[in-house]
Parts: C-alpha cells; structure tokens; sequence
C-alpha cells in the first residue's frame, strides 16, 4: 500500500493540472488552434495565420458583456469580412434561405418581386427586373437604386443582407424607397412565386421574327429550340433576339444560346488569373444560323446577354440596337456550403470573340436608339411607343 501511494498522489496531481490547464485555455481564450484540435478543412500552413480568429472568437464568446453571443451570425460575418477583402461586388457568400431562392431562380422559378440587384459605387442598384414580375408591375426600371425597404436602410449594407430584405414569402409586401435620376419615392410590392417561361416569340409585321430572352435559367436552351423551330418554319427575312432588361444567368446556358445562330467560331473566352485561356466555340448544329439578326440592348442588358451580344456581333452575325450594356465580364463558380448556404467566386474573366472585355464599359450598340423619344406620353389607354423595336424592324426589313 505505501508503494502506489506515490503513483496515486502523482495521477491526482496530473488529473488537477490538465483540468486546471483546459479551465485557464478556456477562460483566456487560447486559440484551440494550438492544440491540434482545429478541423482538417484548414490547411497546416495556414493555422498560424488564421489563429488570431480563434484568439478573437474565443474572447468575444467568453468575454464580451452581452452574452450569449449568436455563433450563426458570428460565423457568416467572418465570412462576409473574409470576402469583402477582395472588392469583387460578385465574389459574396449567400445564407441558406438566399442559396436556396438563387437556384430556385435557376430552376426558374424563385419568390420575392422578381428584380435583379448588383452593387454600383456601393449603391444596391436595379439591374432589371423579371419580365411580369411584381417589380416589373410596379415600375422598377434598371438604374434604380434602392434606399429603404420596410424601413432598413440599404446603404452601405451587403448585397446579400439588402436581397433577403427585399425577398419574402409570396403574398407578403415589402416597402421600398427608390432612387432615380436624383429624385426618390416611395412604393409597395407584393411579393409572388414568379415562374416565368425565360423565352417567349412570335411573327411580328414585315415577315420579322422575334424572339425575347429574359433570363438564362436551366429551362432556357430547350426554350429557345422550340421557339426557332416554330419561327424559322414561317421562313423569316430577319430575326430580333430581344435581350434588354435581360440580367444574364448561367454560362453554359449563354454559350447554348449563342450557338443557335452560329454556324462556326468562338463564342467567348475565359481567362484565369494566372493567364491560361479556355475558349468555348460553336458546334455548327444551330437553327438560325443565316438569318440577319437584330439583337436589342439596353443597360439592364448584362452578363449572359452581353456573351451572346458580343459574339453575334464579332462575328458579323448581329447588329446590336438600343443602348449601352451593364457591362459584367466575370464568370462566378457556385459553391453549396456545409450549413445550407453558399458562396460564388469569381475565377475568371470573359471576353468576346476580338478580345474585349465588358467590365470596361459594355457594349456600345452599332445603332443607338432610346426606349422611347425623350418626352414623348403615350395616348391614354396606349402602349409606350417602343423606339428600339421599331428601328429593329426598319433595319431588317431595309437590308
């Protein structure tokens, strides 16, 4: 017995000082980083740089006044932080509930007003909204930035944030205070489940065929096919792919789009940071491949639009009519996260065909032409004259 007495006081002794070691970690904030026990996701070489975060975290969990503390929110305002450090408006992570609508939204249906926003000189501005969605129906044009909603000031505030607070459930109404052309006011949009068909056609006068493009959802391809099936079996003498107030969508969808009216060439170029290109070229099998295009633009047109716009008009294909483009010349990967949320990095940028890059400042249509001439009313119970259109039937009926 007096032989293991000594093994016996050693092992309480040594039980005492690892509990008395992890208390004193946890109550100083030692980063759990320097004891090995950080999660295999974070790479050796980085758990040095990245231990003040835990030093940090551990002090506000323990520390701060307010307690308890919400590790959710802690945890996306890291990552919001940690992408906000590249000043790339398109590089941003998405909570759960904005992952979820932003592929439902590629699915083609999504629920909200239906509008698409980007930050412009720190500004959540309106790049177009859905054809006939709510915010289409109450007037929402591209341009428009947007102050309030419900009341939140939008200013200064993360694109992901401002988007959940003007998305909702459908029925539901959000209050918005808008900006244009210097001057603000104020409207209500109900909030709807928005499934719009991404492509709509007809046969308009002087045997011109039309066709509109108002997003590049999943859908879209398969859309786009069985619309120049029904119009080039009437034989056209042009053809107008509408593309204004169009916010683009999903690049290979672009590329899909585009092949349709090419019979051989590039479509665009990707370039990675380290200078390596990838280029996307035509197949040959697509259905309108020699009718004269008109292709309608306008600044709500941008990202997917401007890939086929810019690669119709380099090759010859099309004559661009209408105004400037937004000018978006990234390409995004999407990322699903761990907690239902997501991320979208920019890896790299696009060009057209001859190289130009749309970031620097759109495309300039060959034929300028605005919606409408400027001060122009329409008659009572009419239809806004539509400018762009009419010059795109002229042009095509005078080749």
């Amino acid at each position: 017995m007096r032989n293991r007495n000594p093994i016996f006081f050693l092992f309480i002794v040594y039980t005492f000082i690892i509990f008395a070691g992890g208390y004193w970690m946890g109550r100083t904030g030692w980063p759990l980083i320097q004891l090995g026990v950080a999660t295999s996701t974070v790479p050796p070489e980085a758990r040095e740089t990245f231990a003040p975060f835990w030093e940090v975290w551990n002090l506000v969990d323990d520390r701060y006044y307010d307690q308890p503390v919400d590790p959710v929110a802690m945890t996306e305002g890291a990552i919001r932080g940690m992408l906000d450090t590249l000043d790339d408006p398109n590089t941003r992570y998405l909570p759960p509930a904005a992952e979820e609508s932003a592929r439902q939204s590629m699915e083609g249906e999504l629920e909200g007003i239906g509008v698409r926003v980007e930050y412009v000189d720190g500004n959540v501005t309106v790049v177009s909204p859905f054809e006939g969605s709510p915010a289409d129906e109450a007037g929402l044009q591209p341009g428009d930035v947007l102050r309030e909603a419900d009341g939140v000031n939008l200013t200064g505030i993360g694109l992901t944030e401002a988007a959940e607070l003007i998305r909702g459930p459908a029925g539901t109404t959000v209050h918005l205070v808008v900006e244009r052309n210097g001057e603000t006011f104020e409207v209500d949009v109900e909030r709807d489940v928005i499934s719009i068909p991404s492509v709509r056609s007809e046969m308009l006068e002087q045997d011109v065929g039309y066709v509109r493009v108002n997003r590049f959802s999943n859908p879209t391809p398969e859309e786009l096919r069985t619309a120049l099936e029904d119009l080039m079996a009437e034989n056209p003498e042009g053809l107008i792919l509408d593309l204004r107030n169009n916010p683009g969508g999903g690049l290979d969808t672009a590329v899909d789009v585009a092949d349709q009216f090419l019979a051989e060439g590039t479509i665009l170029i990707e370039r990675f940071g380290d200078g390596e290109e990838r280029v996307f070229e035509a197949s040959g099998e697509g259905l309108a491949q020699d009718v004269p295009i008109a292709v309608l633009v306008n600044e709500g047109s941008a990202s997917a639009s401007e890939v086929v716009a810019g690669a119709l008009r380099d090759h010859d294909r099309a004559t661009l009519i209408g105004t400037t483009t937004f000018g978006k010349g990234t390409v995004q990967t999407w990322h699903a996260l761990s907690n239902g949320g997501g991320v979208r990095i920019t890896f790299a940028r696009w060009l057209t065909p001859d190289g130009t890059w749309v970031t620097e400042g759109g495309l300039e249509p060959d034929i300028m032409v605005q919606r409408a001439e400027e001060g122009e009313e329409p008659a009572e119970g009419a239809e806004p004259q539509d400018a762009q259109l009419d010059a795109a039937i002229n042009f095509l009926s005078d080749r």
